[in-house]
């Protein structure tokens, strides 16, 4: 690559007509005079829009030295370009037979004793018909195995089994296809992947004074994990044992929860409450909760916007903006407590910072607020998007999970993947508050990582970014890491854990994506080159007439004599003859 780029800025022809620009790309573009091989992503479509940027005023070919093989980003091969790309073909073009596992989708989090889902997708590239075996295993022990056949037509498998969490913590699992005749790329056989297994039972008790679709939801959600269970009351002065429960769910308050509102905080007692059309916001607005709501009796549809800042806990975009709205009460909310929000709201189209969904956390008692009801038609939208509620489900028990836990909140949190790919990059997140749990960005925080096998050890201090302390690390070798976060000058410390797997990205490929570079060309108006033919890209760009120089004559007249200054000079000394006439009594 580095002698055809060389001969390409090196020709005199090249020179004379056009300005040759070196561009460098791996997840973004970079001005570069140097090739280096050291980018971990490749986004080729960010890469090509960026240059149409550059260049939108100019009539300018654009060439791409690639294999056109892309990680990350848009497909590139739909860029609408005002250019024309030239693709310049590197690497095997050879079609090898190939079998290769391409997704392994699994919940981050599974309970003990608990079966969770693991689907995993199975791609075959070759003519022939072949067989493999299938296998998930961990610490050396085969969990599933299966016999798969491919054929040229059935070249896709979706593989889809039920593993059980037996020990708590995080552990790692093996999925791998067996090797197959004369098969060049084996990298791509394997994949792993974590769950981390969390030992933790709990009762969640529901009181509403209403019967709602919400409601049933709620416990349908709730007790996909069968860890947890859950009691609906409706008779709302009955005599409960609420030690009984770890977490109780108030749906549309209103003065009847006037006793259950009393022991909840006599007890310090963790809750959710969900408002809706029936809530009482006059009684809501006494109970001193941290918040309050300037209600109107006018209902409002609230839209769910996700808070990319949030840290509570983890929850993934699970397409909220395609989300039906909330129902509540129109009204400006308020907070006299510290919070986060999880979601904020979106009205009529406008984003707005107001909370949809907000969590307060103060004297060990965490209290989560949902500010509109009809849950029930995010359950069902999430299903005709992904044909399951499972991200739904795990939407709500990542809610529960938070709220019904008991340990008490640390000043010190640390957000990382249990599972890195290697030669990818490790962020680490953390957030740190001082003593009255408010943010604190005048701390200091470092981090220590810990290679288990070779004891190499590497410091680097956190940087300050958008409300939160973050980390990179680049260029890691695969193994098992142990981190420790510290918060200097104060004696706040924090430990955690995660595995570099020797899966490359750049290593599932086999050869040059030709076809989709051919499509590129297609809708660009291009063409395709491969690495041997590079001078006919040069004789191409030099008889293409489209980049042709043109030479315009411009023709300007300009008069002699400016008469428009003569003319307004005889004016002037006509008028001065006038006046001066008059002044001495001539006129």
């Amino acid at each position: 690559m580095e002698s055809i780029l060389s001969k390409l800025k090196s020709d005199e022809k090249l020179q004379s007509k056009f300005k040759i620009e070196t561009f460098l790309f791996d997840k973004r573009l970079k001005v570069s005079d140097s090739l280096n091989f050291k980018g971990n992503e490749t986004n080729i479509y960010q890469s090509l829009k960026s240059i149409n940027q550059l260049t939108k005023k100019e009539n300018a070919p654009i060439i791409v030295l690639s294999d056109g093989n892309q990680t990350i980003g848009n497909d590139y091969e739909f860029i609408n370009s005002k250019q024309k790309i030239y693709p310049v073909v590197f690497g095997d073009t050879t079609k090898y037979r190939d079998l290769k596992i391409s997704q392994v989708n699994v919940n981050k989090y599974s309970y003990i004793k608990n079966k969770f889902p693991v689907e995993v997708i199975l791609n075959y590239d070759g003519q022939e018909n072949v067989n493999s075996i299938f296998k998930i295993y961990s610490n050396g022990k085969i969990l599933f195995s299966k016999k798969i056949k491919f054929t040229k037509n059935n070249n896709s498998k979706i593989i889809t089994t039920n593993l059980t969490s037996i020990k708590e913590g995080i552990n790692y699992y093996t999925a791998s296809l067996d090797k197959i005749e004369n098969e060049k790329n084996i990298r791509n056989n394997r994949k792993n992947f974590s769950v981390e297994v969390i030992d933790e039972q709990s009762k969640v008790l529901i009181l509403s004074s209403i019967k709602h679709p919400d409601i049933g939801v709620l416990k349908k959600a709730i007790e996909s994990n069968k860890q947890r269970s859950v009691t609906i009351e409706y008779n709302i002065n009955k005599n409960i044992q609420f030690n009984d429960f770890q977490l109780i769910i108030l749906y549309n308050l209103n003065n009847q929860f006037k006793n259950t509102i009393s022991k909840i905080k006599a007890n310090n007692f963790n809750f959710l409450l969900i408002n809706g059309v029936n809530s009482d916001w006059n009684f809501i607005n006494n109970q001193q909760f941290g918040f309050s709501k300037k209600a109107i009796n006018q209902t409002e549809n609230y839209g769910p916007v996700l808070n990319n800042s949030f840290l509570t806990f983890l929850q993934k975009d699970i397409g909220f903006n395609e989300m039906p709205p909330l129902v509540d009460k129109f009204g400006e909310i308020t907070f006299s407590k510290d919070y986060q929000s999880l979601l904020f709201q979106n009205i009529n189209g406008l984003n707005t910072e107001q909370p949809l969904i907000s969590f307060l956390e103060e004297n060990n008692q965490k209290i989560g607020v949902i500010f509109g009801e009809g849950l029930w038609k995010w359950r069902a939208s999430n299903y005709l998007l992904n044909n399951s509620f499972t991200e739904f489900d795990q939407f709500i028990r990542n809610i529960v999970q938070y709220l019904s836990s008991q340990k008490k909140r640390a000043r010190l949190t640390v957000n990382s993947e249990n599972l890195y790919p290697s030669n990818s990059l490790v962020n680490i997140t953390a957030f740190y508050t001082d003593k009255n749990y408010k943010f604190d960005a005048r701390a200091a925080l470092e981090i220590i990582i810990t290679n288990k096998n070779t004891k190499k050890t590497t410091k680097l201090p956190f940087s300050l970014i958008n409300n939160s302390y973050q980390v990179s690390f680049e260029d890691l070798e695969s193994g098992d890491y142990t981190y420790v976060v510290s918060v200097l000058g104060q004696k706040v410390t924090k430990y955690g854990s995660f595995k570099i797997t020797d899966f490359e990205v750049e290593e599932q490929f086999t050869r040059a994506n030709v076809e989709k570079l051919q499509k590129l060309v297609n809708k660009t108006g291009g063409k395709l080159y491969h690495k041997n033919n590079h001078q006919q890209l040069i004789n191409d760009l030099l008889n293409d007439s489209s980049y042709f120089t043109t030479q315009k004559s411009i023709v300007k007249e300009q008069n002699l004599i400016n008469w428009k200054w003569i003319l307004f000079l005889i004016a002037i000394l006509f008028t001065s003859e006038w006046f001066i006439r008059k002044y001495f009594g001539k006129i």
